[in-house]
C-alpha cells in the first residue's frame, strides 16, 4: 500500500493544521492507520491511531488536542492537530499496518512557531 501525506506547513502557537493520509488502497482492508512524528534529532514517535473497527489511541501528550478520523470511501485518515505548540514542530509520518508489516509514508512537514 502507497500512502500519500499532505496538509503539513507554518502555523503559530495556538493554531490548527489538518493532516492527511491517503492510501492507495481501501483502509477498510487495513488493520490500522496511524500517524508518527518525528523532530531533529529525536527518535520517531506514536501520535494517533485509528483501527479497522474505528476504535482510536492517542499518545499523553495529543489527548484533547489531536483527533484522528478516517473517511473509507475516500481511503483517506486525518489528523486534525488544534492548540499547536511548538514542541509539535516535527515531520508527521502516516503509517499502515497490513498483514504483519508497516508501510510508511514520505511524511509533512509541521512547524510550529513561537
Amino acid at each position: 500500500v502507497q500512502l500519500q501525506a499532505s496538509g503539513g506547513g507554518l502555523v503559530q502557537a495556538g493554531g490548527s493544521l489538518r493532516l492527511s493520509c491517503a492510501a492507495s488502497r481501501s483502509i477498510f482492508s487495513i488493520r490500522s492507520m496511524n500517524w508518527y512524528r518525528q523532530a531533529p534529532g529525536k527518535t520517531r514517535e506514536f501520535v494517533a491511531g485509528i483501527a479497522r473497527d474505528a476504535s482510536t489511541a492517542y499518545a499523553d501528550s495529543m489527548k484533547g488536542r489531536f483527533t484522528i478520523t478516517s473517511d473509507n470511501a475516500k481511503n483517506t485518515v486525518y489528523l486534525q492537530m488544534n492548540s499547536l505548540k511548538p514542541e509539535d514542530t516535527a515531520r508527521y509520518y502516516c503509517n499502515a499496518g497490513m498483514n504483519g508489516a508497516d508501510y510508511w509514508g514520505q511524511g509533512t512537514q509541521v512547524t510550529v512557531s513561537s
